[in-house]
């Protein structure tokens, strides 16, 4: 079952960790990241929804949630430029180019739209609603 969907960053390096065991049996995992993690905002990489898609499974938190960013008042674009704003770096650079922030509405809409598809294709079948997991209760 998926906590969050990716976005279709586009960064493949989120699917996969390292240990590091050079102390023998006491391991760690190492997060590798490559500074990249928004991938290019004129790129979507609809494969990383495979497994949403597949499993057609999402927490009903996550999902609420995930509208809520897609309404006009608390749009995932704005709600990020607010929080990055308050980053010490954003005074230097902007943290997300505005292209980059149009891409997570644009990205955050595809998941949604995967979501909707495995509740019509669920309802068709005539089963109830499986795909929100209930974890609310």
């Amino acid at each position: 079952m998926l906590t969050a969907p990716c976005l279709c960053q586009g960064n493949m390096d989120r699917h996969h960790y390292e240990t590091f065991e050079k102390f023998g049996n006491n391991t760690f995992l190492v997060h590798l990241d490559n500074g990249r993690a928004f991938g290019r905002h004129s790129k979507d990489e609809p494969s990383i929804l495979a497994p949403l898609e597949q499993c057609c499974r999402i927490r009903r938190t996550t999902w609420l949630r995930l509208r809520l960013l897609s309404l006009p008042q608390y749009r995932l674009s704005d709600v990020m430029r607010a929080s990055l704003s308050h980053d010490p770096l954003h005074s230097v650079a902007p943290l997300l180019s505005e292209p980059h922030l149009a891409a997570l509405d644009r990205r955050l809409k595809t998941v949604l739209e995967t979501v909707s598809r495995c509740q019509k294709r669920q309802s068709e079948d005539g089963g109830d609603d499986g795909v929100l997991y209930d974890d609310i209760a």
